[in-house]
């Protein structure tokens, strides 16, 4: 169906193959559908400047964003667990640059002005935000594990007052806004101490409009507060982001102290980690998720280009006089503004979601000729119109079928190896997998009280039946549904009947699932009954 889709699916091919298959099938569309669609209505000038080939092809970005000394610059020190070029880290505003992260063979830093003429790296639209930027926009390559997975994108620390703003020399909420465009996933961190969110944080996170399913939150260094202080925080937090982020979903907030160091309050130690562990697993499908992610934005910006700025472009030409009057019309249209992306709305069946800030549109067009915009051209507005509703459905068919045939594509090195495997890993040692590698059943400890209420139910041959099983069972008030799954891992000979050591192992299981732990779907090796176990051979 595509000529670049190259060879079937499952046909050997790497990860890095996959990724630039599909997205050389992305940038084909882009630049064949999408892209003179664009350059007609001059959509560069008033949203996002065009895409290159390094946007398609580059790997899975992180942006950290916050006030000054939340850990952000820490936190990416906790996940590369080493030092990068660039790297400043104190209690007052240090890091006054945006760093971008990223792998090289050998370590090293490269200045704005140099990065934004390297055509390898996406990062070449920035030239645009001009030295005031550029100076303090710097690249830092060091050959990580980590970083062969993703790129960490270090922002500048936010400060309030109107001083702070001025002095950048740069929009900075511009700059954020062109990189929400282009990461795969954005995480705003705060401090437990200081969750006030300035005049510019929030307009910086107003700039992430429309990226809401990028955006994740982290709370650092809760351990330097107790649980009672936590959830005043948690609270605070969550109602200070529903005055700036207008979702109705509640955003996602990750608890915990991403650094290297001991605990201050420990108290909250297991939340703590199955917190960092679901944030890691977030991360960690970054790479799998970014050929996804790249047909998803694209697919926005086909939206926003087509549906709503050829619209209002065109509509716009179409109203202005031929000869005399033209300054005056602009006026009357611009002031119509809202009125006009109404009548669009109801015209083409386009969602209000879907328009540019109106008071951001009218300060834009302040700057242009009406008379010079092109009129609605049909063709372009068709060949968009073919691409979403043809060309779309077939890849992403093709990227799921992909990502089945592929292994799982994972972030490695860093903080990511430290909680996968081993005793530290999430869930080691306890609920199911408690009693791993110990040489004496687990169930063994408590198995004396399980006997005395096994033989308190007339045992026959040694086993009871499913009747008296289960009349013992069900005051546990767990759901049928569970007791049946533990009645299938307890029944390990599958007789119908629960000797001595099935009974006390139901019991186990039946204490595993109250103690708020999951069940497994196959019982494991060190809870299968003594008695049931098959002897080991050795080998001669």
């Amino acid at each position: 169906m595509f000529s670049w889709l190259g060879k079937e699916s499952g046909s050997g091919r790497s990860p890095q193959d996959v990724l630039q298959t599909v997205t050389g099938g992305l940038q084909s569309l882009y630049t064949g559908k999408l892209l003179p669609l664009e350059e007609h209505y001059r959509f560069h000038e008033f949203h996002s400047p065009a895409l290159e080939e390094a946007d398609f092809k580059n790997l899975p970005m992180v942006l950290l964003v916050g006030q000054y000394s939340t850990g952000k610059t820490t936190f990416i020190r906790y996940l590369l667990e080493q030092d990068f070029p660039g790297m400043r880290i104190g209690p007052e505003p240090t890091t006054d640059s945006f760093i971008a992260v990223m792998y090289g063979e050998k370590e090293g830093s490269i200045p704005g002005n140099a990065l934004v003429v390297d055509p390898k790296k996406p990062f070449r639209k920035l030239n645009s935000f001009g030295n005031a930027f550029l100076n303090r926009f710097m690249c830092s390559q060091l050959p990580n594990q980590v970083l062969k997975s993703i790129s960490i994108i270090d922002s500048p620390g936010i400060l309030s007052g109107e001083k702070q703003r001025i002095s950048r020399g740069y929009d900075f909420c511009q700059v954020l806004q062109w990189f929400a465009e282009r990461v795969d996933r954005i995480i705003l961190l705060f401090d437990a101490h200081k969750l006030d969110i300035s005049d510019e944080f929030s307009e910086a996170i107003k700039a992430f409009r429309g990226q809401d399913d990028k955006i994740r939150v982290v709370l650092n260094k809760a351990d330097q507060v107790d649980t009672q202080q936590l959830m005043r925080v948690y609270g605070a937090l969550m109602w200070s982001l529903g005055k700036v982020i207008n979702t109705p979903e509640v955003v996602r907030v990750y608890i915990g102290s991403f650094w290297a160091k001991p605990l201050q309050n420990t108290e909250n130690r297991k939340l703590f980690e199955m917190e960092a562990q679901d944030l890691f697993r977030d991360i960690q499908s970054l790479p799998k998720n970014a050929a996804l992610r790249k047909l998803n934005d694209l697919i926005k910006r086909a939206r926003l280009a087509k549906v709503v700025h050829a619209y209002i472009i065109s509509h716009l030409k179409k109203e202005m006089p031929a000869m005399f009057g033209k300054e005056a019309k602009k006026k009357e249209l611009i002031g119509k503004l809202p009125e006009i992306f109404l009548q669009i709305q109801r015209e083409h069946q386009i969602s209000p979601g879907d328009f540019p800030e109106v008071k951001k549109m009218q300060q834009q067009l302040e700057m242009y000729d009406f008379s010079k915009f092109h009129a609605l051209k049909p063709k372009l507005i068709d060949s968009v119109d073919n691409m979403l509703a043809n060309k779309i459905a077939p890849l992403m068919s093709m990227i799921r079928e992909e990502e089945n045939s592929m292994p799982t594509q994972m972030v490695h090195g860093g903080a990511f190896e430290g909680t996968m495997e081993g005793p530290f890993g999430q869930g080691y040692g306890e609920g199911a997998g408690e009693g791993a590698g110990e040489e004496e059943w687990v169930v063994a400890k408590d198995k004396p009280l399980y006997d005395e209420l096994f033989y308190t139910m007339s045992p026959v041959n040694g086993k009871i039946s499913g009747v008296n099983a289960k009349k013992e069972m069900v005051n546990s008030k767990l759901p049928n549904s569970v007791l049946g799954k533990i009645w299938k891992l307890a029944d390990y000979d599958m007789d119908g009947m629960l000797d001595e050591e099935e009974f006390a192992l139901a019991k186990h299981l039946i204490k595993i699932k109250l103690e708020g732990f999951e069940l497994p779907n196959e019982l494991p090796p060190h809870l299968v009954p003594p008695s049931q176990r098959k002897p080991v051979q050795n080998s001669e």
